[in-house]
């Protein structure tokens, strides 16, 4: 059951949960109830936008981003849900840094509640770069239900691992 590679660092009792809505083929209605439509956010350019007001209402004095995509080389069996990355290099003496947001593009046919969750998530890391107890205040921050948004995002990749998709 592909479950445990999602679910490592959390409780018995949710794992179990989990396992039984699996077994009771009510994962799908679980998760739809909860998020009963995707976002409309197609495109590299409605993601910028998109990630650009939650930067702009939360991170005001954040370093700027160069790049914001959707990437289709993140695969989330690699744990890549999302990535920040920033690349310095030294230009006319000075050392100059560029901050890069990419999003996994298994997340283009996902609720809104799931792309704003990994938005936040890279955001964080323009602060934080580790994920330690500030990164995760700072999430809760931007998102107050940060948490059960990532169990529930979990769950979803669970159930397209299963090979059962959402949204048509």
């Amino acid at each position: 059951m592909p479950i445990h590679k999602y679910l490592t660092h959390y409780p018995p009792a949710i794992i179990t949960q989990v396992e039984s809505l699996i077994k009771e083929n009510r994962l799908a209605s679980y998760l739809i109830e909860r998020y009963p439509q995707p976002h409309d956010i197609a495109n590299d350019s409605d993601l910028r936008d998109y990630v650009m007001a939650l930067k702009n209402q939360h991170m005001k004095k954040s370093p700027p981003l160069s790049k914001i995509i959707y990437d289709h080389k993140l695969h989330v069996v690699h744990n890549a849900l999302g990535l920040h990355s920033y690349v310095s290099r030294v230009q006319g003496g000075k050392l100059k840094t560029k901050n890069e947001l990419r999003v996994s593009a298994v997340f283009k046919k996902t609720p809104e509640a799931f792309l704003n969750m990994i938005v936040v998530h890279e955001l964080a890391h323009l602060k934080e770069k580790q994920h330690n107890n500030g990164f995760y205040r700072l999430c809760l921050n931007m998102l107050d239900n940060y948490h059960q948004l990532e169990l529930d995002m979990r769950l979803y990749l669970i159930q397209l691992e299963l090979g059962k998709t959402l949204y048509d």
